[in-house]
Formats: C-alpha cells, structure tokens, sequence
C-alpha cells in the first residue's frame, strides 16, 4: 500500500509532525511511506503542479501531516489545497488522514477543515490522530500513534469513514446596495472624511476588483458606519512567504523575512479604534491570503496585542453552512480579547445585515463595550498560559507581556482558597457535621454575593 505524506510544515524534514510518520514508516513495513514536502516547495509547486498531481493520483492513501498554525493548517498547506483542487486532482475514493501536532489550541477546528476539504475531492477519511508535540517522546505517545495507524488500517478494511453532513436550507445570496441619504447615520458619510484621527476603523480584506459581492458590502459598511474607515488590501502586500515556524522572533519581535510586514502590520493595521476583517468564503475558510496574514501575525508571538479592540466581520458566501468557520471566527475574537460586534453576511437581508454589524461597531466605540470570555476564550489562553511561562526562557517578549498583563493566574498560586477547600472537603466528607450544618453551606456560598447587591 502506498501512502503519500503531505508534509505541510515549511521545515520539510525537520519537522517535528513528520517523526511520528517517520516512527509509523518503521513500525508498519507493509507500507510503503512517500513524503511529498508541499510547506517547504509551495511556491515551486505554484510554477508546475504536474509532477505532484501523478504522485497524488498514483498514492492508495494520502495522509496530511503538519503542525497546526492559527487554528488551522499552515498557510502553505492551505494554499497546496487550493492548488489540488484548481489542477482538478482526481482522488475521490481514496482513503486520507491527517497527523498534527501542536500544543491542542484549536486542533480541532484545524482537522475540521482539513477534512471538510477532503470530503469536497471524494476522499473517505479517517479522524486523524492530534498529538502534543512531546508525544513521540514518550512511551503512551508512540502508542497512541501506532493504535492510530492500526484503526486507520483497519477502516480500510471496513471501508469505514467519516459520513459528509448534509447541507440544508441553503440561502440565497444577496448583494450590497448602497445606502439612500436617510439611512445615512445622522445624515453622515463617513467616508467621505478627510481628516484622519487615528482612530479609524481598518477594514483588512484580500477583495479583488472581480468580487463585485464583497466589494458592494464592504462600500455599503463604510458608507453606513458613522465614524472613519480606511482599506487595508492584504492581497496587494509584497509578502516575500508563509510564516516558517522559525521563532526569530520569539524574542526581538522581528520577522526573519526582509519584507517589512511585521512594522507595516504594527503601523497600519493594529492601531486601528477597530477592525473589521472582509473576505469571501474559499475552501470553507478565509481563504490562503488571509492565513498567509495570519501566519505572518505571529510576529507578535502569543500576545494579544489587539486585546480591547472590537473586531467585525464582512463576509461574502453560505456562511451559515460552515459551522467550523464560525467557531475559528469567534475563537479568534475570544483569545485575542476582541469584542466581536457582529458577522455581517450576504445571506439574504445583506444591507441589513450591514447597518447592523456598523452599529454595533459604533456603539461598542462609543461606550468602549466589553465582554469577559467564554470557553473559547478561557480555555484557549489557559493553554498558553501554561505554554509561555514554561518556555519563558525563550520567549522571552511573551514572557513580559504575560507578567505584564496578569495573564499567569494559576490556580495554584491561590493558596488561601486552596486551604479552604481542604477545611469544606472535611466537613463534607464527616456525616456527622454535615447534618449539623444544614443549609449553611448554600449561605455561606452566597453571603459575598448577597453583600455586593446590597451595596447597590
């Protein structure tokens, strides 16, 4: 059985996924393992894509393997899927999975996609196997990967897969027409303002001048919205590539690549009063530009340097189908402490659409509106947490910024708390005392609470 590898990290060789299909190619001998690097030759595979279409049309199995990078794949691994599909790559029927590996922030919404675009070529595919970067290391790792391997043979064999969801209701999509004068707020057009405050909203997208659909919307926004806008086109950058997982600049901030994007980001795009993000819809996300920008953003390390600044969303195409996309969009707005004011889409009522997410985002301005963080959020900065203060040695900006932010709130370091639970556990666990105690237990845990409204 032949397996192709698409080896999506940018370090070819040296990367730290590919071991484990390094330690499977020693373990099952009956296959016969081939890694194609597409992170490492995405822009020779741009030029010429006819020796990587046979290799994928002659493999049994493809297997994507990669480190997960912005809740999904690398930008290079992303765009070789764009290239699969527009070279018309004929696969369907053949059996995939995906290896990744990562610290599990987000790795589910990177093997989503992933999958999702496997369903669209007619792969059957097998839930991959998402393991902690240390895992090889270890004796349960490497067992974990081996089970995977030997469940991913054995579905073959079953010819089990993973069923394609079926879309429903799929609406109509609705262009953008310009405001009349009375649905201008307060009569105003904001952007027709001239003078420049430095507290304009930056509207980041990679709209082409043939996407007439996200065009119209992303007029319609800045007509409606009542304070200054400007456009930032990512797709008009001189990106030189995708982020190379190197970690230069894990300490001075500075990206390895020679292109200026690290300040151009810093300068134009950040220091925005907020952010709207527009885009269409592409192989059920943002699209390879837009994870290129991503990617890239980790110039800033782990640091939400945005955090307070509301963040919006223009986005042309069947949003409502793609369910992992929603979850990326509001995953991105939770960890990087962004208000998420609204998702505006061209699925039916579009102008409508529009003056909401421009109101909200006005308001969210005005009133400087916040919210605290759900799991997403929670969840995905615990993890980072325990990351950054383990590797504070190296990443040493994080470091700072995590002190410096209060971001290293272990539970641990909560002593008296700690000390209390201990006091309850025993109370609780003499039945004696417990009986005595009644209901005092349920006042005591609402005595602070019943203070606080009584200050009121």
């Amino acid at each position: 059985m032949k397996v192709l590898v698409l080896n999506g990290s940018p370090k070819g060789e040296y990367s730290i996924t590919l071991q484990t299909v390094r330690y499977l190619e020693k373990k099952f001998v009956q296959c016969e393992f081939e890694v194609l690097h597409v992170g490492q030759r995405i822009k020779t595979l741009e030029q010429d894509f006819t020796k990587a279409k046979e290799q994928l049309e002659q493999a049994d199995v493809l297997l994507f393997s990669y480190p997960v990078y912005t809740f999904i794949a690398p930008y290079q691994l992303h765009r070789f899927i764009e290239l699969m599909k527009q070279n018309g790559v004929q696969v369907q029927g053949k059996f995939a999975s995906q290896i990744t590996t990562s610290k599990h922030f987000y790795d589910v919404t990177a093997h989503r996609y992933v999958m999702e675009n496997a369903w669209d070529m007619g792969l059957k595919f097998v839930k991959g196997l998402s393991a902690d970067m240390d895992d090889l290391l270890s004796e349960q790792g490497r067992s974990e990967a081996v089970k995977f391997w030997d469940y991913f043979l054995w579905c073959m064999k079953q010819d089990s897969f993973e069923t394609i969801p079926l879309k429903q209701n799929i609406p109509n999509l609705v262009e953008a027409t310009l405001p009349k004068e009375t649905e201008l707020v307060n009569g105003k057009d904001a952007i027709k303002e001239e003078e420049t405050t430095g507290k304009e909203v930056v509207i980041v997208t990679d709209c082409r001048p043939e996407n007439r659909a996200l065009q119209g919307m992303i007029d319609r926004f800045r007509r409606v919205l009542d304070v200054p806008s400007r456009i930032v086109n990512i797709s008009e950058y001189p990106f030189r590539g995708g982020c190379l997982g190197c970690f230069n600049c894990a300490v001075s901030g500075k990206c390895i690549y020679i292109d200026g994007f690290d300040e151009f980001l810093r300068q134009n795009i950040q220091g925005g009063a907020a952010i709207v993000y527009a885009f269409s819809i592409k192989d059920h996300s943002m699209g390879a530009t837009f994870k290129l920008y991503d990617d890239r953003q980790f110039c800033n390390g782990h640091r939400t340097v945005t955090m307070g600044t509301p963040v919006g969303y223009l986005v042309d195409g069947h949003y409502s189908q793609e369910e992992n996309l929603r979850m990326i969009i509001e995953g991105r707005s939770q960890v990087g402490g962004n208000f998420l004011a609204g998702v505006a889409t061209n699925e039916q009522n579009t102008d409508r659409n529009i003056d909401c997410l421009a109101a909200s985002l006005s308001y969210a301005l005005t009133h400087q509106h916040t919210q605290p963080a759900n799991f997403y959020g929670v969840g995905g900065m615990k993890i980072f947490r325990d990351l950054i203060y383990l590797m504070r040695g190296m990443m040493k900006a994080d470091h700072k910024f995590y002190k410096a932010h209060g971001q290293y709130d272990f539970p641990q370091k909560k002593k008296g708390m700690v000390l209390k639970m201990y006091l309850v556990g025993m109370l609780l666990s003499n039945p004696k005392l417990k009986s005595k105690m009644g209901n005092q237990m349920n006042e005591g845990m609402i005595a602070p609470y019943r203070k606080v409204l009584d200050e009121e």
